[in-house]
């Protein structure tokens, strides 16, 4: 079954992500011909059923490390590969094709825990990651062959299991005369940096800080949870930037630690907003200027990374996931960095919201084909390595 379809000159293959916001699964499907950098892509269909209110508070409560035990995670693992089965069934439909026809699934699956710099535990130093979803569902369910579980095999070779996109970044985007900067907005901020005609060694890679996750837990908690996000940026647009509270923020530790280096819920999560509206609260800010001040704060991480942490300056930064969607983020960017060309994945002809999914379908490609798909340049990772575990 495997080597039937790595010996296919083209291939049609779904890539999923659920990411740390955990608003729901995003499936793609592509045509794919080739592989490492001779590798061609076509998108041929998007879907992202939204996850219920209830499953998205679960998985954060979870994810938060001090909720649920063995049953709890056992449970949430098979419930997803439901989530996941059906978004691919969406997909097969949406696209017009018939599950049978898919040959490949490459899935990121749902983040519950990572701790990429070592921990004391029992008596040894331990660094751990763990994603959810189980592969063989889809191979059941779908009948297609199925990558997943890609972090922990950087890991193993002493990288920090994440970024995992700047391998697909370089196939993708690299340009022969300008520097190229891809700045992903989910639930985190991470750029990948390609310097012009440069090769996958020459690439720079980190997570700049918190994405949309602060900017959705203060409008979780400003709406009483009506809204888990500020559509179209339309509450923070109607505030004032609170420059003391932002002066604050920017003073995070995270911010001028060298990379390689990536964060999480584990460190932007809700100790951290607790503390944003302490501070708020002292200095009499409102509800609307605090999430103004959150959106600022998170584009003046990315302008700081670019400014003071990329060995090279992007002339041209390309945003993507779900915070490329925000006019008062993007606002805010292009404010912080003006002498940068700044635009969307859509200005370019490409769907931002895909992105992450096409991603994990040509990393499932590469590792089928044995290619390594890491960039120690980014993950730290003593060596190449071919990521993802295969199931048939």
């Amino acid at each position: 079954m495997l080597q039937d379809i790595v010996q296919k000159n083209e291939k049609l293959v779904v890539g999923l992500m659920s990411g740390t916001s955990a608003d729901g699964v995003d499936a793609v499907l592509c045509r794919i011909s080739g592989h490492g950098p001779g590798t061609k892509v076509k998108q041929l269909a998007f879907v992202s059923p939204a996850y219920s209110k209830e499953v998205h508070d679960r998985i954060i409560r979870i994810a938060k490390g001090d909720f649920g035990g063995a049953r709890e995670i056992c449970l949430m693992n098979f419930y997803l590969t439901e989530m996941f089965t059906e978004a691919v069934l969406s997909l097969c439909e949406e696209a017009g094709v018939s599950p049978s026809e898919i040959d490949l699934i490459g899935t990121h699956g749902q983040t519950i825990y990572h701790i990429p710099v070592p921990e004391e535990y029992l008596g040894k130093k331990v660094r751990a990651t763990l994603q959810i979803g189980e592969p063989s569902g889809l191979v059941e369910r779908i009948g297609a062959v199925t990558v997943s579980d890609f972090r922990v095999r950087d890991m193993a070779a002493g990288g920090l299991g994440a970024p995992l996109v700047p391998y697909t970044e370089y196939i993708l985007y690299s340009d022969p005369v300008r520097n190229v900067g891809l700045q992903n907005i989910g639930g985190i901020g991470n750029i990948t940096v390609l310097p012009a005609g440069g090769k996958l060694e020459d690439l720079s890679a980190f997570d700049t800080g918190p994405g949309n996750m602060i900017m959705d837990a203060v409008t979780t908690r400003i709406t009483g949870g009506q809204h888990h996000y500020d559509k179209d940026g339309r509450i923070a647009s109607s505030g004032t930037i609170h420059p003391d509270l932002l002066k604050e923020l920017m003073k995070d530790p995270y911010l001028p630690v060298i990379p390689p280096k990536t964060t999480g819920r584990e460190y932007f999560g809700d100790a951290y907003v607790e503390r944003i509206f302490r501070l708020a609260g002292e200095m009499g800010i409102s509800d609307r200027d605090i999430l103004a001040t959150v959106t600022m704060f998170t584009a003046q991480t990315i302008a700081y990374s670019i400014h003071h942490l990329c060995p090279v300056k992007p002339e041209r930064l390309i945003v993507g996931g779900g915070g490329s969607m925000n006019p008062a983020l993007m606002k805010d960017i292009r404010d912080a960095l003006p002498e940068i060309e700044v635009m969307t994945n859509e200005d370019i002809g490409f769907d931002g919201n895909a992105k992450e999914a096409v991603a994990f379908a040509i990393l499932a490609n590469e590792a089928i084909h044995s290619v390594c798909n890491n960039a120690p340049a980014a993950t730290g990772a003593l060596h190449p390595v071919v990521m993802g575990k295969i199931s048939q």
